[in-house]
């Protein structure tokens, strides 16, 4: 080969390199890149749906108690029907041609039959003799002496006012201490004169002094939901009289008008337990004076029912006698030996199992009753 067709395959192989280098780096410049790895959607948050609340029940409607005059036009209708036994019998004694001496008797044995008791038995026989035996008269002159006699005898002139009023000092409620034996009905009466206070537009607080017993507290609580009436209790066994003072404090600094104190059943011959109860009117009466002291009697326990009541006078002021069951019971002339018995007056009764079936005590639409008279 000669030199210059070696010089021209020199400069073709040289040309073949600078062509081969230059298209590599220009393949470089246009590599693709490689794929972005793959992106997770990712979804904006979203606000949390709003908790939704389970539907509240609404509250119990709260019961409105039944008005004092409704409760009489009850307890006249309700004596009627229980008690005017008594009164047929002793106006058919009295209606008799000749008024002997065993007319008498028996007049006298169906008055002490229904719990009068031989003191008011034997005034009543006395002036019933007098009276008829001056005036005389037709069977219907002698049912209106013994109306007269009896209406006396339960004395219509005692005061049965329930003093619920502000305590005289003005520096706080009315507090009305409740007594009885157990199974007179006497927390139960709490609750439903507490109904008779609500119904007259008086705030309540009722005080669980019965710690002795669980089902007492339990009791009063039911009560107290039916018409908004709040109560103070303390743990079963505790201090009564530590109960009856706070009972008496929340009264005072919730401004109600009335504070009621349940206490525990007495037994007259358990002395340790009445001492107790004085004890705890002691306390209560060093924050307010207790205005009422009401003692709950049973109607049918009859003369038994005196022997309660003279122990709870001797430990107690009694200001009032409450009393209980005398529907379906004979034996009403309780209410006369009761009063004599105390010196202080009738001033509710229970007529029935009703919430309501409690009254203020109306001495002539009793004895109306007695004598089966008319109830409007």
């Amino acid at each position: 080969m000669g030199l210059t067709e070696y010089l021209y395959l020199a400069a073709a192989v040289a040309l073949l390199a600078i062509a081969i280098v230059v298209g590599l780096v220009r393949s470089r410049g246009r590599r693709t890149p490689p794929p972005a790895a793959p992106t997770e959607a990712v979804q904006a948050p979203t606000e949390a749906p709003a908790p939704t609340e389970a539907p509240v029940a609404p509250a119990p409607a709260l019961e409105r108690p039944e008005g004092t005059a409704s409760r009489l036009v009850r307890l006249r209708q309700r004596l009627a029907g229980s008690q005017g036994g008594l009164g047929r019998g002793l106006l058919a004694l009295l209606s008799r041609d000749r008024l002997d001496e065993d007319t008498w008797e028996d007049i006298e044995d169906t008055l002490i039959t229904a719990d009068i008791g031989v003191g008011p038995t034997g005034e009543l026989v006395g002036k019933l003799r007098t009276r008829l035996r001056v005036e005389g008269g037709t069977a219907a002159d002698a049912r209106t002496v013994l109306r007269e006699e009896l209406l006396t005898l339960v004395d219509p002139t005692m005061d049965r006012t329930l003093h619920v009023d502000a305590s005289p000092e003005g520096s706080g409620p009315a507090v009305v201490l409740v007594v009885g034996v157990n199974g007179a009905g006497k927390t139960t009466s709490v609750g439903k004169i507490a109904r008779v206070l609500v119904a007259d537009g008086k705030t309540v607080v009722m005080g669980a002094a019965d710690t002795f017993r669980a089902a007492a507290t339990e009791q009063l609580t039911t009560w107290g939901e039916r018409v908004g009436v709040d109560v103070v209790a303390g743990p079963e066994g505790s201090d009564p009289a530590s109960v009856a003072f706070e009972s008496v404090k929340a009264g005072m600094d919730r401004g109600a008008d009335v504070v009621l104190v349940d206490t525990a059943g007495r037994l007259q011959n358990k002395a340790g337990l009445m001492d107790e109860l004085g004890k705890v009117k002691r306390v209560i009466e060093k924050q307010l004076p207790v205005r009422e002291v009401l003692l709950v009697l049973d109607a049918t326990t009859g003369q038994n029912g005196l022997v309660q009541a003279r122990v709870f006078r001797e430990v107690v002021d009694v200001t009032g006698i409450v009393l209980t069951k005398l529907d379906g019971s004979a034996k009403g002339g309780i209410v006369v030996a009761v009063q004599r018995e105390l010196g202080v007056p009738v001033k509710l009764v229970g007529l029935g199992e009703g919430p309501d079936d409690l009254a203020p005590f109306d001495p002539e639409a009793f004895v109306d009753a007695l004598l089966g008279g008319p109830v409007d």
